[in-house]
């Protein structure tokens, strides 16, 4: 059985090996759970995956392997634990409900018949009101009607009326390729870390205090330290207005996450490119901005510079005197870019839009070569690269 949840985990492409496998056989072995599909779930998910990235692909494969364990040859060997199919149930039927999933006699009517069919059936059902299988009005199975039953190995629900899914993913996509949220931003924005110790003591050091109780013939010596934080200074600059209108959200996540994992953070608005200024009130942007120069002037070598934006614009934008569409640069955005980069040791440019629609886009061409290639997608695996050049 676990052989073949192996090889679906391999076919998934999760990095998982026969040590994890090996793993997750001593705690079967040892009882560590027994008769639940759940606590099963929870105990490979923490045996086979190493990262939580990872997690979605897990559900995927496990969803997959469940699903194809429903072929009646396999099926009927494994048991199907009853609190597996009680679990959670009151809370998931109104009093409505409860009162119609009588029609056969209650749960315990439910669960006796779904055993007695998976014993008794010996082939694939199409249609019909009794066997496991597709269509028709059978309690168990998918992709037919009945007011109370199981839903097995389909997609999604269609009427809505299932009391119990067999295959149904609870769990958030973790995948890292996707665009993500504040929590998954914070992950990949914890790659770019240095920790240091700053500010009241106010956080126990258990070595040195049990270090120096020890030496104080055993009378408790509390030592206190300064709390860690992340020491990295972050220049932040997102670009706001127009194009990036629909990408939002998403930049507020990154914003958020940003704002709470570093504590050396700065921040700044600009329109498309960056020019001789920028600003920190979109509502004030033409009375007060602040001088790029004053930037490149005031902040050490060692600030990450994170740009933020979609790089879609005219190409003249950034390449020409006068390309700005909201007022007269008098020299090309190009030049600025530069300069930071000259500047600041490290610099990214993180992109909200897909990756796959930037060979379209021969302005985002344009800054790709201005910054040396080093653009990013908003994506959990794109700021997990990103910061990893950030820290070299």
């Amino acid at each position: 059985m676990l052989i073949n949840f192996f090889m679906t985990l391999k076919q998934e492409r999760l990095p998982v090996s026969f040590t994890e496998l090996f793993t997750l056989l001593e705690c079967l072995k040892q009882n560590v759970v027994f008769g639940s599909v759940d606590d099963f779930y929870y105990l490979s998910r923490m045996c086979m995956v190493k990262d939580e990235k990872n997690f979605d692909k897990f559900d995927k494969a496990f969803a997959k392997y469940f699903e194809n364990v429903d072929f009646i040859d396999d099926f009927a060997k494994y048991q199907i634990p009853d609190e597996w199919l009680r679990k959670q149930l009151e809370s998931m039927l109104s009093d409505e409900e409860k009162e119609k999933i009588k029609a056969l006699g209650g749960l315990e009517k439910l669960m006796e018949e779904f055993r007695k069919r998976m014993e008794e059936q010996q082939k694939r059902h199409q249609g019909g009101n009794k066997w496991i299988g597709t269509g028709g009005t059978s309690p168990f199975g998918a992709y037919g009607y009945n007011p109370e039953g199981m839903r097995i190995g389909q997609q999604e629900g269609r009427n809505q009326r299932a009391a119990k899914v067999w295959d149904r993913r609870n769990y958030r996509d973790l995948d890292d390729s996707v665009e993500i949220g504040t929590r998954n931003i914070k992950m990949a924005l914890r790659r770019l870390r240095k920790f240091a110790r700053t500010g009241a003591d106010e956080e126990l050091d258990i070595d040195d205090t049990v270090s120096s109780t020890a030496k104080n013939a055993g009378l408790l010596d509390i030592k206190m330290v300064p709390e860690r934080h992340n020491a990295v200074k972050v220049l932040l600059f997102f670009d706001v207005g127009g194009s990036m209108d629909p990408h939002v959200k998403l930049c507020e996540e990154l914003f958020s996450a940003a704002r709470s994992e570093f504590k050396h953070l700065k921040y700044y608005y600009f329109h498309n490119f960056i020019y001789e200024s920028v600003w920190t009130k979109s509502q004030r942007r033409h009375a007060e901005t602040t001088s790029t120069f004053d930037i490149i002037n005031k902040y050490a070598k060692d600030y990450k510079v994170i740009f933020v934006g979609d790089a879609t614009m005219a190409p003249y934008e950034v390449t020409h005197v006068g390309g700005s569409i909201e007022h007269y640069n008098e020299e090309a955005g190009a030049i600025w870019i530069q300069r930071l980069a000259e500047t600041f040791d490290h610099l990214v440019w993180i992109n909200p839009t897909p990756k796959d629609y930037w060979q379209h886009s021969y302005s985002i061409e344009v800054v790709k070569e201005l910054l040396e290639d080093r653009m990013f997608p908003l994506t959990v695996k794109g700021l997990e690269k990103a910061m990893a050049l950030l820290t070299k």
